[in-house]
């Protein structure tokens, strides 16, 4: 193991730390200049690389970081998702992000769900709080933060985008059992 990350299960996936093989899949989604422009593409497959080893990185000094999106049905990477908060971030984020032939099946949302549950658990990481840090005009992801019950709350400074767009999500006692927001249950 790469890092001292959770197996995670929903119905359908696995959220586990990254294995060696997911390096490929991983570049080849942050060297598609028009899927990933906001995550944060790569130039070139070197870059992508580096954020990746950087992700192992984030796990070895925070504890926490992105998790890999295993589809159980065929074992394929189909996205990542978890807690990033490198410097420069205001707090730590609820990241998503999803590969080529996996939009709208609602993995993005399943993942993200279970990431945050984790994320609040006392036996987890014992969080109160959770922002999800999203660049204008990036509508699929500004739904899926408010089908999780987050809420705009401010702009702000991304060191490496821009400015960003920062929804603050419930907290732990305004979820129910199953993670969904009560007041959309």
């Amino acid at each position: 193991m790469l890092t001292n990350a959770p197996i995670l299960e929903t119905d359908r996936l696995i959220l586990r730390g990254p294995r060696p093989d997911d390096a490929e899949p991983l570049m080849d989604f942050l060297c598609d200049q028009v899927r990933a422009k906001g995550f944060g593409a790569s130039d070139n497959r070197s870059d992508a690389w580096r954020w990746f080893a950087l992700n192992i990185g984030h796990w070895q000094l925070h504890g926490y970081g992105y998790l890999m999106i295993e589809d159980k049905a065929s074992g394929a990477a189909a996205g990542i998702t978890g807690i990033w908060n490198p410097h420069g971030w205001p707090e730590p984020e609820l990241g998503w992000v999803v590969f080529a032939g996996f939009e709208g099946k609602g993995i993005a949302y399943e993942a993200a769900q279970r990431a945050r549950e984790w994320a609040y658990a006392p036996d987890g990481l014992g969080f109160t709080t959770l922002t999800s840090n999203i660049v204008p005009g990036n509508t699929r992801s500004i739904a899926l933060a408010e089908r999780l019950g987050a809420t705009f709350e401010r702009k702000y400074q991304n060191v490496h985008m821009g400015e960003d767009l920062l929804y603050r999500h419930p907290g732990p006692a305004d979820l129910d059992t199953d993670g969904s927001v009560e007041a959309y249950a």
